[in-house]
């Protein structure tokens, strides 16, 4: 029987963006019907498996897109959203695989779960890219998601601070804006992917809110001072309002996290 981390690997290992959302649905498939081993057998590489295309420049070379009024502009947005959420799935199996050893089986159901929404969010935006006229690839992007992954690869916590409780927070952040440009322009598709994608991420930081809280207090640690320290040590950027309370709220993450560690000045 295949491991939990052998499928945790293989979805890593996929270059191919159509064959890693293949592997991720059915590693998470898998896992709920009882057809994955609880074991944790095997490495995870230090990099994910990338196609040739998108070109990955720095993201100070990155070229500026517009807010998404023409439709070059959405096709730029949705293209960056696919990469970002491509990106995604290989965070949530690599937390799995690299982390999940002496954990309970349930850290595997969330994670995966999560997995396998960002192998639908990812296919969701390619396909609605090709209806634009375009595909994932078209475009450069960056290896920011990645980034932080390398810089938090030895500490469970410093992931979750990072990606869950930092990147994706921010996408709470921003996306009801988003979404509601794309209202306003008449792309109605677009917008309802979003607002699924909003939906769902909104559970995503619930899981990362989740394992941080308890991972903290099982370590000794008092969970938003030791937020705080991660943030501090491991993100590089700054964490500016306006934030969606709401939405944050909705996910368990207390206001006392973000804002303790909010640009000052900036509050």
């Amino acid at each position: 029987m295949l491991t939990v981390a052998e499928a945790a690997r293989a979805v890593l290992l996929a270059a191919d963006p159509y064959e890693k959302v293949r592997l991720a649905r059915a590693a998470a498939r898998a896992w709920r019907r009882g057809g994955l081993c609880h074991a944790f057998d095997c490495a995870m590489p230090d990099r994910p498996a990338r196609p040739p295309r998108p070109e990955l420049l720095p993201a100070s070379r990155m070229p500026k897109r517009g807010r998404g009024g023409s439709e070059r502009g959405r096709i730029a947005m949705l293209h960056a959203l696919a990469h970002i959420e491509f990106g995604a799935i290989d965070l949530a199996f690599d937390v799995v695989g690299r982390f999940g050893d002496g954990l309970p089986r349930d850290f595997v159901d969330d994670w995966f779960g999560v997995g396998a929404d960002e192998a639908m969010h990812f296919a969701l935006l390619d396909r609605r890219l090709r209806a634009l006229g375009s595909a994932y690839g078209a475009l450069p992007a960056h290896d920011g998601l990645w980034e932080a992954a390398e810089a938090t690869a030895l500490d469970l916590m410093a992931r979750l601070a990072v990606v869950p409780l930092v990147l994706e927070a921010r996408g709470l952040d921003v996306t009801p804006a988003t979404v509601a440009r794309l209202e306003a322009v008449g792309d109605a598709r677009s917008a309802a992917i979003l607002g699924r994608i909003y939906r769902d991420e909104i559970r995503h930081v619930a899981a990362g809110t989740k394992w941080f809280k308890r991972i903290a207090e099982s370590s000794g640690f008092e969970p938003a001072e030791r937020f705080h320290w991660l943030i501090r040590t491991y993100f590089r950027g700054s964490l500016k309002p306006p934030f969606n309370d709401s939405a944050r709220d909705q996910a368990g993450l207390p206001r006392d996290f973000y804002m303790g560690v909010a640009s000052a000045g900036d509050v």
